[in-house]
């Protein structure tokens, strides 16, 4: 992996200009043969048919071969997330039939065997593998990023860590990998536990003033550990060449109809922050921040949610309940309306990808027959 030479550290660069909460969003996706369902290496031919589409975004390579990464221009709503995002699916479908295998959501395959991925040939990629070993090939996981744009750097800090309170809402909300390596791993969201393996991986430091934050960048730097922002996996993490912050918990949805509600949740939820400021975060607020992380993705919607100010345990779904009746207002303001109720009821009644799998897993008694029927469902239009 490049590193700075010590006492040569990049500059971190300026917080760019963003429409604040205007929106991108990207989405890690799987590709699959139509035999066995298996994971398939297909993303060059991928990548070439998809480049004949006039399409929003981009459509890039990912770590390992099986894998492509889609993402849509900026967006002013979850609806033009909603409709940048099926236009790109409408053309992955058109592609992937083209080339015989299909294309799939989820936080992980179910039972690829992660020694069996090949690296793709790209040298940042390559740079990963030889610095991360084996991880990088169990980095074959799927996920949603979200950015959030920011009126100014001070104002994403703030921003990021108000939104590190619902860091288990989101991760429950989107819990889409109950299986890995062809096992039941009794998490909803497995996936999450690869990404902590890495050591750059948890939590942004806590500060609320961006020369605060460039101390701690310029200081991370000049020791070599990290070459960039893109070195560091945190759960949220700021990305100053685009005035945003990223919201990287998020499992791929098995649908677009979902991705688009969650984006539409954290735009709600940056809404209420700006209109409303409605509570400061402090450093303690991190004090139960890995047991709620560790709940949601272990129990999904059935976790068990520490509130950081009080410390009163409730169930999670309940907490989700809560703060989806304080943003629907600025939902609705935004136009997020109909997905952040669609979610609403599904933590009501307690249902998630996650769930969806393990239902079709427990009729089927076939993993690569739960993989087939999810490639299905990705293809649906609303």
């Amino acid at each position: 992996m490049p590193v700075a030479t010590p006492g040569e550290a990049p500059a971190l660069g300026p917080f760019g200009e963003s429409a604040p909460l205007s929106l991108g969003v990207e989405l890690e996706l799987q590709l699959v043969n139509t035999h066995d369902y298996d994971l398939a290496p297909y993303s060059d031919e991928m990548l070439r048919l998809m480049s004949r589409f006039r399409l929003p975004g981009s459509v890039v390579p990912e770590m390992t071969s099986s894998m492509i990464e889609v993402s849509t221009g900026i967006c002013r709503s979850a609806v033009q997330v909603h409709d940048e995002l099926s236009a790109i699916r409408d053309a992955l479908v058109k592609c992937a039939d083209r080339l015989n295998i299909a294309v799939v959501g989820g936080g992980t395959h179910p039972f690829q065997q992660w020694h069996e991925q090949r690296i793709y040939d790209k040298p940042r990629f390559r740079e990963l593998s030889e610095l991360y070993g084996y991880l990088s090939k169990q980095f074959t996981i799927f996920g949603q990023h979200v950015h959030v744009g920011c009126p100014d750097a001070d104002s994403a800090l703030l921003m990021l860590h108000r939104m590190s309170r619902y860091i288990p809402h989101f991760i429950a909300l989107s819990a889409s990998s109950p299986y890995v390596q062809g096992q039941d791993t009794q998490f909803d969201s497995a996936r999450l536990n690869s990404v902590f393996a890495f050591p750059m991986s948890g939590r942004a430091p806590f500060t609320l003033r961006w020369c605060e934050f460039e101390k701690f960048f310029n200081k991370t730097t000049r020791t070599g550990v990290v070459k960039s922002m893109k070195d560091f996996y945190w759960d949220i993490r700021p990305k100053p060449e685009y005035g945003t912050i990223e919201i990287r918990v998020f499992d791929t949805p098995l649908t677009i109809d979902r991705a688009a509600a969650l984006a539409g949740l954290v735009q709600s939820l940056a809404a209420w922050f700006l209109q409303e400021q409605p509570f400061m975060p402090e450093e303690d607020d991190y004090m139960v921040y890995t047991y709620n992380r560790f709940q949601a993705c272990r129990f999904g919607l059935d976790a068990v949610y520490v509130d950081p100010v009080s410390g009163q345990h409730m169930p999670l779904r309940e907490h989700i309940g809560l703060t989806l009746r304080q943003v629907m207002p600025h939902a609705r303001r935004v136009g997020a309306a109909y997905g952040v109720q669609m979610l609403w009821e599904d933590a009501e009644h307690g249902t998630n990808d996650a769930r969806w799998l393990r239902e079709k897993q427990g009729r089927e008694r076939l993993l690569a027959e739960v993989v087939r029927q999810g490639a299905l469902r990705f293809r649906e239009a609303r």
